[in-house]
């Protein structure tokens, strides 16, 4: 009898060994897969209770894990790298978008301000946060800054902060593609000059949260009647293109009146913004059905979003920031901050409202999924061939420094090297080959740095240029 219960304590022993080996394992990779503690707290509490009464071994790997994950600033931001899943495929080209960007020669960047993407943040990154040989001249108090190039009185860059609304407050894609290149040449070109290389940029941001913010900013007076929307040469007419209200602005108005607007710009407007409207006869709706229509200018966003230099969204700051300098090989000089608290953020709105902005957007819904999903592969792909860089370049150092070593012993072994005293020789760790990284410390913005965005008619009329 002792016999049989010394066995089957035994396994009973063995059993309860298995399994809390099984709730271990199932722990750490519960925080491995969702180390984000505002979305998973009861299970990392789990886990931290877990940890604490666990063998020293067992912690020290979940640990390491974890320190490992939290010490990276791109999944620290926002945890997209471990769940993130793609559903697009995509082509090469698509996926590699690095540009040969002159500075030095005739290539501008031209930037996309869609309203209410954290846009009026990126811009003046471009202008005050970026290491040049040139810096852009800013001096306080005025909006716009001089943004040279080295040796030359030409700009490189078309954006708000440095050339002003010069087509149009907040010109879409098809405003700009057409106005741009003449603005340049009749400003710059030299009769014998060759075309230049333009390189289109914008920032997209969650359907939802852009809608709500302007919303809120609209309520509070913002119109941006002074946008021009050509297409095809000319301004849409009042019957094409319908205002919302009838006075001087939208202020104070609700969020109900703002969905219940038929005509409402803000509906879709990053797929419209970043289509060609004459694909669809521009503001002309009675061409084709309203599906037909949003369809095909969806399709058109795609393709243009796919075809520029770089895009960014407003959720990932750091690896908007990443992506940028990696595809102008440009550096910027402090890193980008991940703002959480917004004014849409703040606003508090039923599920059931929640889904009818949805719906009302819904194209635009559709056009950041593909975004996003193109974004985060673009990001992946480039930080898998940053580390194949890096270790080939270990692998080069470490194979120099045997070489170099290798041929001092073979020295040491001749008779006329052989050394007097005993032999020293320094060891070199894999940790020196490397370097010591410096922590990822998040910096202060300087006092020039105004979150606001602006975009009204005043804006519009201080920065706006009539460049002759």
């Amino acid at each position: 009898m002792d016999d049989k219960s010394s066995g089957s304590s035994s396994s009973h022993h063995r059993v309860l060994i298995v399994l809390l080996m099984v709730l271990l394992f199932g722990v750490i990779m519960i925080q491995y897969v969702c180390p984000s503690k505002s979305e998973c707290q009861m299970l990392h509490q789990l886990g931290t209770w877990f940890k604490d009464g666990s063998a020293t071994g067992s912690r020290s790997s979940g640990n390491t894990i974890l320190e490992g994950l939290q010490k990276d600033p791109y999944i620290a931001e926002d945890g997209a790298l471990v769940r993130f899943v793609p559903r697009f495929n995509f082509t090469n080209s698509d996926l590699n978008r690095v540009v040969d960007f002159n500075i030095k020669g005739d290539d501008v960047i031209v930037f996309l301000h869609i309203q209410k993407t954290g846009g009026t943040t990126f811009g003046r990154h471009l202008v005050r946060n970026i290491q040049l040989e040139r810096p852009c001249e800013c001096h306080a108090g005025q909006k716009k800054c001089t943004c040279y190039r080295p040796g030359k009185k030409e700009t490189w860059l078309f954006s708000r902060f440095s050339t002003g609304w010069s087509c149009g407050l907040h010109a879409d894609w098809t405003e700009l593609t057409s106005c741009v290149p003449s603005r340049m040449d009749s400003r710059e070109a030299p009769v014998d000059l060759p075309s230049r290389n333009y390189y289109y940029i914008t920032i997209l941001r969650d359907p939802v949260s852009r809608y709500l913010s302007e919303w809120r900013h609209v309520q509070r007076g913002a119109t941006w009647r002074a946008s021009l929307h050509v297409c095809d040469g000319r301004s849409p007419t009042l019957s094409e293109l319908p205002s919302c209200y009838s006075g001087d602005d939208w202020s104070g108005c609700s969020l109900q009146e703002f969905m219940d607007c038929p005509y409402n710009l803000a509906n879709n407007r990053q797929t419209r913004m970043l289509a060609d409207l004459s694909l669809v006869g521009c503001y002309n709706v009675s061409t084709m059905s309203d599906d037909e229509r949003w369809a095909l200018l969806l399709e058109s966003a795609k393709r243009n979003l796919r075809g520029m230099a770089f895009f960014g969204l407003t959720e990932y700051q750091r690896k908007t920031q990443y992506l940028f300098e990696r595809t102008f090989h440009l550096e910027f000089i402090a890193p980008f901050t991940q703002l959480n608290s917004t004014r849409a953020s703040g606003v508090d709105v039923p599920n059931e409202t929640q889904y009818r902005i949805l719906q009302l957007n819904r194209w635009d819904v559709e056009l950041y999924e593909y975004a996003r999903d193109l974004f985060l592969q673009r990001f992946q792909v480039a930080r898998q061939q940053e580390r194949r860089r890096a270790r080939a370049r270990r692998q080069q150092e470490r194979r120099r420094l045997r070489g170099r070593i290798t041929t001092k012993q073979g020295r040491q072994l001749k008779p006329t090297d052989a050394p007097r005293g005993p032999l020293s020789h320094s060891v070199v760790t894999e940790g020196q080959l490397r370097g010591k990284a410096g922590a990822d410390s998040e910096e202060l913005l300087p006092d020039w740095w105004d979150l606001d965005e602006n975009g009204t008619m005043e804006d519009y009329t201080d920065n706006v240029e009539q460049w002759k």
